[in-house]
């Protein structure tokens, strides 16, 4: 299904986003005009049309969305890669019940691609595991993506 393009993510990918993922945020760098791409995994899809995403707050990501919005996020789900693309604000400076100093930046999404090479898919998807205390760990992940669920700061 290469290069099919909606203004929503469809019932698949909605649903892929409805957990923690692996997923690569890019902004334009407020200083050099560039992009500037962060690995992330705090992102949730509350609706077809908005993300929410965690990112710390002394994450450049924040200074960047402030000067530009415009953002896109890539990710690998239902056996393809996608990249939604829309305007970021920050909602939120600071999550309570939170150790973290988190942000949350809520993404309209404007475009969803898939950006799949031509005669392709996904045989196993990327996943990552937590290099620090686990049990800290699943804790704070728990803790965002709840927060993140329930839209709250």
């Amino acid at each position: 299904m290469a290069n099919r393009n909606e203004s929503y993510l469809l019932p698949d990918l909605f649903e892929a986003l409805q957990t923690e993922r692996l997923s690569f945020f890019s902004t334009v760098d407020a200083e050099t005009g560039a992009p500037f791409m962060n690995a992330i995994s705090w992102v949730y899809a509350p609706t077809d049309q908005i993300l929410r995403i965690a990112v710390d707050s002394r994450s450049k990501i924040i200074d960047n969305i402030h000067k530009n919005p415009l953002v896109s996020l890539a990710v690998f789900a239902s056996g393809s890669t996608f990249t939604i693309s829309g305007s970021a604000k920050v909602i939120s400076s600071r999550l309570d019940d939170v150790p973290l100093k988190a942000s949350v930046i809520e993404l309209a999404i404007k475009e969803v691609r898939d950006v799949m090479f031509y005669g392709s898919k996904i045989a196993v998807e990327p996943v990552y595991e937590q290099t620090y205390d686990l049990q800290a760990a699943e804790k704070l992940d728990r803790q965002i993506m709840a927060a993140l669920r329930q839209g709250r700061s």
